[in-house]
């Protein structure tokens, strides 16, 4: 059995692929189970973490030039080792930044391939066939390199393994349709070639895996006419020279018109393929789709539809499928087990939790008779508290099951008083949250087929339980856009842990073309902006403790208000207006503060018109004012946004529109503004670095005698 899980995406692809060409040259395995390196089709080199979708380091050659070859590292160094424009070897570390600094070495053949070993020496393969470890290859890099294959034969696909220590590297070639296998050994350096045959005319094979397992490598091919052979190469063959190389017919895929062009074939574990851009039956047209299929019993397990259409790349790593499709690479994992006949066909006997449980009725041997009645006692308390729960399981599931029907075809009202009692009881337990969830997802689709149906208060309900998730309630979000529910559409901000950059654009775009007149009877949280600047309003902060009004009802000689400074030359000379209102305040601040990839968010942000980026700059400028004053260093309100979101976001904004704003004669004077906000926040730095010194002087002194709760001490530095 095996089962695809929900995906995610870890980076586009580059602008410009065409539909044979995804950009991506390749994904090879990272420093541990989270990391992987991808190659693009052209010049760059980027380590990401996976769990994070995030990039930890990016390197390109300078333009001109091209990566040939996918990226690997080196399991022993800990280096990342790439070849340039066919001949040249790259090797350098993630501390490196400068791709035109690291090590070179200029080889005197092409190079096709470099494959690295968890505990060896990478292998590097010449196009032509030769192979070297790249350790000998670096001792004498114009070395002259023999020519293993025939003229107008090319490499299609390669693979290395480990036996016994011992590096091996299989790989196939093509010439005028005929497919040849070789096998090269490094210790001793042998080489073993076979024939693989054809089947007719047009058909050829279009992917290829393999597996090493006692001694034998399992080598399946995946051919344009939809049939997967497989063929068995043995490590140590009887006879010499070439050989021919019979395959049997593991399965065959429902191509029913033309052949296979775009097409991947990856092996898994127990018995299970992945195949991307070949089809699961006739009726699926032109969708392509990324599958799972037991080898054993050609059965198809899973299944997923891919936006875009696919490329024909797959790459599988630590349990998860990477996959090129549309204009993103996708991860997907996934999970294979022990298939057999009764799992095949629905009949495997699955062992009950009553039969777990009540197996300590068992006699013990070891125990002794007074310790039976106690363990007896345990036993049972551990069974009727199972029990328990699976009854409170069970209830909650057909009280869900209950909700549903009660809220089918009922009024908005009625709606209401059918979930309160279940909204009420709020258990903390994954079934409560899936029943949230389908709940949510069947208002969701009633309020869609049904326009004069929106239960407002329900849905806000929902979302502030903390429960559900864009991905739990894809469309939940949306929804309140095309409602012009704001209030809804903020609390989704505030609990939604997952939503995608495209959506926070939306929300973006939605909240900076409202006018502030309809928001004037529209409920908001206003906790954000609760002491913020309004109509009527001043600006009121206790800090450190005190608080300057109080300070001036004791009649200290303290200045308050601090010096005016030269209005030629602040950084503060900006009108401290604000340029949106106060419930459009609170929505944007939603915004700035929710959680996002730059990566990911940066292509949305260039929707935004001019004027809307203009009034978010305008916005997050008087934000950063407010914070960066010399007596409120902090914006008021629980949800307020801090100083490194602010300035996140203006970097964001003029990364996206930089080119338009500069062209527009009513952003010229944000942009001198902001100018000079970037000035003070460096000449601040540099006079921070100036008492580093002085700071670190003062860390050094050692506290002589007991201060009590108020004292003046003077310090004497130089």
């Amino acid at each position: 059995m095996a089962a695809l899980y929900e995906g995610f995406t870890l980076c586009g692809l580059a602008a410009g692929q065409s539909r044979e060409n995804s950009g991506l040259l390749g994904i090879e395995p990272g420093r541990d189970t989270d990391h992987v390196i991808v190659t693009g089709a052209g010049r760059t080199v980027t380590v990401y973490k996976v769990s994070d979708q995030k990039p930890l380091g990016s390197w390109a050659a300078k333009q001109g030039q091209a990566v040939t070859c996918p990226a690997v590292l080196h399991g022993q160094t800990g280096e990342y080792v790439a070849v340039q424009d066919s001949k040249v070897l790259r090797i350098w570390r993630d501390e490196d930044i400068n791709f035109e600094k690291v090590f070179k070495a200029t080889l005197s053949a092409a190079v096709s391939r470099i494959h690295a070993l968890p505990s060896s020496e990478p292998l590097v393969l010449f196009q032509r066939g030769a192979v070297r470890q790249l350790d000998a290859l670096l001792a004498a890099p114009q070395q002259a390199v023999e020519e293993v294959l025939s003229e107008e034969e090319v490499i299609r696909w390669s693979s290395c393994f480990l036996e016994a220590e011992q590096p091996l590297l299989l790989f196939s070639t093509e010439k005028s349709g005929e497919c040849f296998l070789y096998l090269q050994k490094l210790s001793p350096n042998v080489l073993h070639k076979y024939n693989i045959g054809s089947e007719g005319k047009g058909v050829c094979p279009i992917g290829f895996t393999a597996t090493l397992e006692n001694k034998c490598i399992t080598l399946m091919c995946l051919y344009s006419n939809g049939c997967v052979y497989k063929l068995l190469v043995s490590l140590h063959p009887s006879a010499e020279g070439e050989q021919h190389l019979p395959k049997s017919l593991l399965m065959k895929l429902p191509v029913s018109e033309g052949v296979l062009h775009r097409a991947a074939i990856a092996s898994l574990e127990e018995g299970h393929v992945a195949i991307v851009g070949a089809p699961h039956s006739a009726r699926t047209g032109d969708i392509d789709f990324l599958c799972i299929w037991n080898t054993n019993f050609q059965t198809l397990q899973a299944s997923k539809e891919l936006p875009g259409g696919a490329y024909g790349q797959l790459w599988c790593n630590a349990g998860k499928l990477y996959v090129t499709h549309g204009k993103v690479l996708t991860v997907l994992p996934y999970r294979c087990e022990k298939s057999s006949l009764a799992a095949a066909l629905g009949k495997l006997k699955q062992t009950s939790t009553q039969e777990v449980t009540s197996s300590p009725s068992v006699l013990n041997w070891n125990s002794f008779p007074h310790e039976e009645p106690a363990l007896q006692l345990r036993t049972g308390m551990r069974t009727r508290s199972r029990r328990r729960s699976l009854k409170s399981q069970a209830t909650l599931a057909t009280s869900v099951n209950q909700v549903l029907e009660d809220i089918m075809g009922v009024s908005r009202e009625e709606v209401e008083e059918v979930l309160e009692p279940f909204l009420s009881c709020s258990p903390v337990s994954p079934q409560f949250q899936l029943g949230l969830a389908h709940i949510a997802m069947e208002l969701l689709k009633r309020c869609q087929a049904d326009p004069g149906f929106y239960p407002q208060s329900v849905l806000a309900r929902l979302a502030q339980t903390g429960r559900l998730s864009h991905s739990s309630c894809p469309g939940f979000l949306m929804l309140a856009l095309e409602k012009r529910d704001y209030f809804l559409a903020q609390l989704c901000l505030q609990h939604f842990p997952d939503i995608p950059e495209a959506v926070t654009c939306a929300c973006l775009k939605a909240f900076l073309s409202v006018a502030d007149a309809d928001l004037v009877q529209v409920s908001v949280d206003l906790e954000g902006v609760s002491l913020m600047d309004g109509p009527g309003q001043s600006l009121e902060v206790v800090q450190n403790g005190f608080s300057p009004v109080l300070l001036e009802e004791d009649s200290c000689d303290v200045q308050l208000t601090p010096p005016k400074l030269d209005q030629s030359s602040s950084w503060t000379d900006v009108s401290l207006t604000c340029p949106v209102g106060l419930k459009k305040s609170a929505l944007l601040n939603e915004i700035i503060r929710s959680s996002y990839s730059e990566s990911f968010l940066l292509p949305h942000l260039k929707d935004l018109s001019a004027q809307q980026v203009i009034l978010f700059l305008q916005y997050l400028q008087y934000l950063y004012v407010r914070s960066s004053g010399d007596v409120y260093t902090q914006l008021p309100g629980l949800r307020a946004p801090t100083m490194t979101q602010i300035m996140d976001w203006v970097s964001l904004l003029l990364d996206a529109h930089f080119a338009v704003l500069v062209m527009a004669p009513e952003a010229k004077e944000l942009l001198a503004q902001l100018h000079r906000f970037v000035r003070s926040q460096v000449r601040l730095y540099s006079e921070l670095g100036k008492i580093q010194g002085t700071l670190q002087e003062l860390s050094k002194i050692k506290k002589e005698q007991e201060i009590g709760l108020y004292s003046i001490e003077v310090i004497e530095l130089f």
